[in-house]
């Protein structure tokens, strides 16, 4: 009875979610939605007409409208691959690094939780996120425009709508933008789960899930990555009110080419107040909880690095010389952080570590993703260097400081990997150390404008501050709330046996 209650209420919890809003479904097209910094293109831009002629010239036939951009195939294949990246990354990628982590008892507890938060964020999703995350409404938070994917087929017409890449005149189909967008959205999700893990109620963790996805997922994808596309860009005028279109983070020219404060900030930081709200694990400083399997992790690692390249290079939206930038990025920034991690740990331990290898890693992989399409490799060359250092004190001094039991270090490497990454970025982005700069749609070409390390640097700190305030700000209530209506954790026998069987009557291994 009390198992039926709890299915019941947590049921109850993601209904809820659902209902954010009531759908207005318009006949009129959705306005324009930005993904990782680009929008929904319209059909066409019509073209001002010239002056009128003089009254005794005969009328000249109208002017036909310009042709609205067609997908290039080499893209759309481009960003089909990407988004298939994205989804090895998560299932399995993520799910067996962290399942090697934890103890035998718990490995299919993990593996289920970040299956299922990746199913259940693509159906919100598709339901009501894309749109409250893409579409223009306020500077914080989307509207209802493509509510159920609403508007992007038009059956009366037999067309789809595109979205609009970095390029003027460059489009993508808008359900592929939509599919990669969701992919994201999933693994952010998926990635909170290793801070409480071998302790956290299932029920408890997908309706979690739900009301931080919604309310703290959303606002921040929105706020950091909405603009209505390069394509109104036209002079100054226009720039200056397309810009006050854009989400509010975006407004303030926060550079985060993939997710550094959207993905990694924020997760880490829900991460970190769920471990605080939920409490050490039982035995916690006392007893053995090493990794079960290293070989998982390696293996989880290995298909994180290679989804990875999917998850930056694809960020470009296109097949071209920015998504090649951000795929060198990937590489060499991971490596680096590998051989700084390892090489830290064997001075300061004594002893090089497979796990030491996998961690550092996916730090790399961590404070690379804002800059990946905006720094040269040599720059990205040093951001791996040190994310691979400073995310070695991260899981060892800081936790220490912290004293909170997050179990897999999802702060200390997606928490510190990702506030380093985004300060860096507005480093190394500058022209005179290798970086891109600051592009001028006005001017079709990097801007002129001398651009200010420093400056940069500020506004980067005021994106990574206002994401781990806004995220530790939702978490604290979602946690608080799911607490109240379900309760966060198993009872101490349950935790004792394993989740496994506990929660899911299942084994991982046998004999």
């Amino acid at each position: 009875m009390r198992k039926n209650i709890t299915k019941l209420l947590a049921g109850i919890a993601c209904l809820c979610a659902f209902g954010v809003a009531t759908p207005s479904f318009a006949d009129a097209p959705a306005k324009t939605e930005a993904a990782t910094t680009a929008a929904v293109a319209t059909a066409a831009v019509t073209p001002v007409p010239d002056a009128a002629p003089a009254a005794a010239a005969p009328a000249p036939a109208a002017a036909a409208p310009a042709a609205a951009p067609v997908a290039n195939k080499g893209d759309t294949s481009f960003m089909m691959i990407s988004t298939l990246l994205v989804i090895l990354m998560t299932i399995p990628g993520l799910a067996l690094f962290y399942g090697g982590l934890v103890r035998s008892k718990n490995m299919l507890s993990v593996l289920m939780q970040v299956f299922m938060v990746f199913a259940l964020i693509i159906v919100l999703w598709c339901i009501y996120g894309y749109s409250i995350a893409f579409t223009e409404k306020t500077a914080f938070f989307g509207g209802f425009d493509r509510l159920f994917l609403n508007g992007i087929w038009d059956p009366a017409k037999g067309t789809f709508a595109a979205a609009a890449t970095f390029s003027k005149g460059v489009v993508i189909p808008e359900f592929i933008f939509v599919a990669f967008q969701g992919t994201f959205a999933a693994i952010t999700c998926a990635l909170i789960v290793g801070a409480f893990a071998e302790r956290a109620k299932f029920a408890a963790v997908l309706a979690f899930v739900v009301l931080w996805f919604t309310f703290a997922y959303l606002p921040a994808a929105h706020m950091v990555w909405f603009w209505t596309g390069p394509d109104l860009i036209t002079n100054a005028a226009t720039s200056a009110s397309e810009a006050l279109k854009a989400g509010w983070i975006w407004q303030t020219g926060a550079l985060d080419f993939a997710g550094g404060t959207v993905v990694h900030i924020n997760a880490a930081v829900a991460g970190l107040v769920g471990a605080i709200m939920i409490g050490k694990r039982v035995g916690y400083g006392r007893e053995s909880m090493a990794p079960h399997s290293l070989t998982m992790t390696m293996i989880g690692a290995s298909l994180l690095w290679v989804g990875w390249f999917g998850f930056n290079a694809g960020s470009s939206l296109e097949a071209g010389d920015v998504a090649a930038l951000a795929f060198i990025n990937t590489l060499l920034a991971t490596a680096a952080a590998t051989l700084s991690w390892v090489f830290g740990e064997w001075i300061s331990k004594g002893k090089p570590s497979m796990l030491g290898g996998a961690s550092g890693a996916v730090a790399g992989l961590v404070a690379i993703t804002p800059a990946a399409g905006f720094v040269g490799p040599m720059g990205g060359l040093v951001i791996g260097l040190l994310a691979g250092i400073v995310c070695l004190w991260g899981v060892n001094g800081l936790k220490r400081l912290i004293g909170a039991d997050d179990s897999l270090d999802v702060f200390g490497v997606h928490g510190v990997g990702g506030i380093l990454g985004a300060l860096l970025t507005g480093v190394f982005a500058a022209p005179q150390l290798g970086g891109q700069g600051i592009f001028d749609y006005v001017t079709n070409k990097m801007s002129a404008d001398p651009y200010s390390i420093g400056h940069q640097v500020w506004v980067q700190a005021q994106a990574v501050g206002t994401t781990i305030i806004w995220s530790a700000l939702v978490s604290v209530i979602a946690y608080k709330l799911v607490d109240i209506v379900i309760g966060l954790r198993v009872p101490e026998e349950e935790e004792r046996e394993g989740l496994d069987i506990t929660s899911h009557g299942e084994q991982a291994y046998h004999g």
